[in-house]
């Protein structure tokens, strides 16, 4: 039994909770400053669970006294605190984040990491499995041109305007919309502005339109600096949602009064968990001396589990983050020090436990 601390116990986290406890293998102690939802997950599973500060780090090592990892589905803010003391326990640490200064901040941490002690931020979707999938494919050239990664967490079924419902963290959401973007374009490292690059695209007979948006990238762009000419990710929405964004983030400036966006977005659009995640990376270069395209596309869909629907977005995140926590319990990561989703083999992620709900949840486009 691997002993584990989950901080969160929102969305996201009651999904990393049920996969782990109901696999047999984690004794899953859950921290949260929400006595309701602990009281929810603790009714379920019977698991321990603490009230929390997660900016206190005498509560933090208070909380990683007896575990092995730390798993963080805390927003990004409080993550460098929560490695900082991971650090000083000796414990292995994953999150969620996609934000750039906080990977950046808990990488300079990883430096110091004791053997056996990992440091892997940006486990779930994207950053995370996209950027598994990307390296996947960039092996299979021998002289590869470009990545192009696209990925949408979208309401099946769209009613307003925006045609968008909240699926997972705000902060996160407004994050992406508003911080510069990290590409590779003609050869060189560079940054562009969120909302940017429109284009349209079709996928299963579906009209989408994507545009850029920050942290998808995770370190991809360091790991192929110098490889390639384009790189670049884009969030996937459906027609319309871009404009009407530009709208609220330049006209009204709401770029600048980000708490202000957060309030109007969590009381202006209701949650969904009847949701579908569309994954589409492409990757071009030289295959026996020809330029071919190769790709890999999934569509997953929210299911049902037990008595409860789980949304596609909390399928996708918590499975990404479960399978590489496997992974490295069972020795199938690098050992010390700071870990790159890039460096997860793609066939062993989907074979793990958890890795396979991108396959039996959804659809593979390309088989």
């Amino acid at each position: 039994m691997t002993n584990v601390l989950l901080l969160g116990a929102g969305t996201i986290g009651r999904m990393i909770a049920t996969l782990l406890i109901e696999s047999g293998d984690y004794g899953v102690r859950i921290a949260d400053s929400d006595p309701e939802a602990l009281r929810r997950l603790q009714a379920r599973f019977g698991v321990e669970t603490l009230m929390l500060d997660a900016s206190s780090e005498a509560d933090l090592r208070a909380a990683m006294t007896g575990v092995t990892a730390v798993i963080s589905a805390l927003t990004f803010r409080l993550n460098p605190t929560v490695a900082r003391v991971a650090l000083a326990m000796g414990i292995s640490y994953f999150d969620l984040t996609e934000d750039v200064a906080t990977t950046a901040a808990i990488r300079e941490l990883a430096a110091s990491a004791k053997l056996g002690q990992i440091f892997m931020p940006q486990c779930g979707l994207a950053p995370g499995f996209v950027g598994i999938a990307a390296n996947h494919l960039a092996k299979k050239f021998e002289k590869l041109d470009s990545l192009m990664l696209r990925v949408g967490a979208l309401p099946e079924f769209p009613t307003n305007s925006l045609k968008y419902n909240l699926t997972w963290s705000t902060d996160g959401l407004i994050n992406e919309y508003c911080n510069p973007c990290d590409v590779i374009h003609q050869g060189t490292r560079q940054n562009c502005w969120p909302l940017e690059g429109l284009e349209h695209l079709s996928i299963d007979g579906v009209e989408y339109e994507a545009f850029s948006t920050s942290g998808g990238l995770g370190t991809l762009c360091e790991t192929f600096a110098g490889q390639l000419r384009e790189l670049n990710y884009k969030t996937v929405r459906y027609l319309g949602h871009r404009d009407r964004m530009l709208f609220l983030l330049d006209e009204l400036r709401l770029r600048d009064r980000r708490p202000l966006l957060k309030e109007i977005l969590e009381n202006a659009l209701p949650r969904t968990l009847q949701d579908v995640v569309i994954i589409f990376c492409t990757a071009t270069g030289e295959r026996d001396g020809q330029m071919v395209q190769l790709w890999d596309a999934r569509k997953v869909y929210h299911q049902k589990h037990g008595e409860d629907i789980w949304s596609a977005i909390q399928i996708t995140t918590a499975a990404s983050i479960c399978a590489v926590l496997d992974l490295h319990v069972h020795g199938e990561l690098p050992n010390t020090g700071f870990v790159r989703q890039e460096q997860v083999d793609f066939d062993g992620f989907l074979a793990n436990r958890f890795g396979k709900q991108y396959v039996s949840s959804g659809v593979k486009l390309n088989e």
